[in-house]
């Protein structure tokens, strides 16, 4: 489980395809930090929002067999040398709890639509295929390329989201262009509460329903 504050920004060293699978190397120096020992083979790292396990780790790089899966569903199909990753290694429980749940498993992509700078904040508009928007709401979180953020509108199939000059430059969203894409993962916590209500009353959600169960 990861939280959606990047600790660094790591650079593909390799990203080489064998049949539907593939290999990642990464560069880095924080995440892997050889001469203490804190990552091990093994170990989780979150790539851009993604969930990697750690295959081999080098002075200065780590490598990530990448399924056919992770392929079809995120951005990494786009990745090329030198590409800028956001890193975020696993939660442990002796640290704080900045961002918001973020498991690492991506539900899709998300397509910028714009980009604007107000004051010293950046406010970015994506776009989500309906089945993925159903899952945002306004002041809720969400995770682009593994960023916890917080979303500040919302419309039918699109949704902004304020950033702070902090996060948009020390996060590869300071790349970010009109009609890119990021990999998005929506609050697993609507999952969970939709989940939840189509099991035990059948996917029927009405006035009595809500009464029925405290919501008004």
């Amino acid at each position: 489980m990861f939280t959606g504050i990047i600790e660094e920004i790591g650079t593909v060293k390799e990203f080489s395809k064998s049949g539907r699978n593939a290999l990642i190397v990464i560069e880095c120096e924080k995440v892997i930090e050889v001469e203490n020992g804190t990552t091990k083979i093994g170990d989780s790292i979150a790539i851009d929002g993604v969930c990697q396990t750690v295959t081999a780790i080098n002075k200065n790089n780590f490598s990530a067999q990448v399924s056919s899966e992770t392929l079809g569903v995120t951005t990494f199909s786009k990745f090329k040398t030198g590409t800028k990753v956001n890193l975020e290694r696993a939660l442990s429980l002796n640290q704080r709890f900045g961002g918001h749940i973020v498991t690492g498993h991506v539900d899709g992509i998300a397509k910028v639509k714009s980009i604007q700078q107000k004051d010293e904040f950046y406010y970015v508009k994506f776009e989500v295929e309906k089945d993925l928007a159903k899952y945002i709401v306004k002041k809720g979180s969400v995770s682009l390329n593994g960023i916890s953020l917080t979303v500040a509108d919302l419309g039918s199939c699109e949704f902004s989201v304020a950033i702070i000059p902090h996060t948009f430059k020390n996060t590869n969203l300071v790349d970010l262009k009109s009609g890119g894409f990021v990999n998005i993962e929506v609050d697993i916590l609507a999952k969970y509460v939709e989940k939840f209500l189509s099991t035990d009353n059948n996917g029927t959600i009405d006035e009595n329903f809500l009464k029925e169960n405290g919501f008004f």
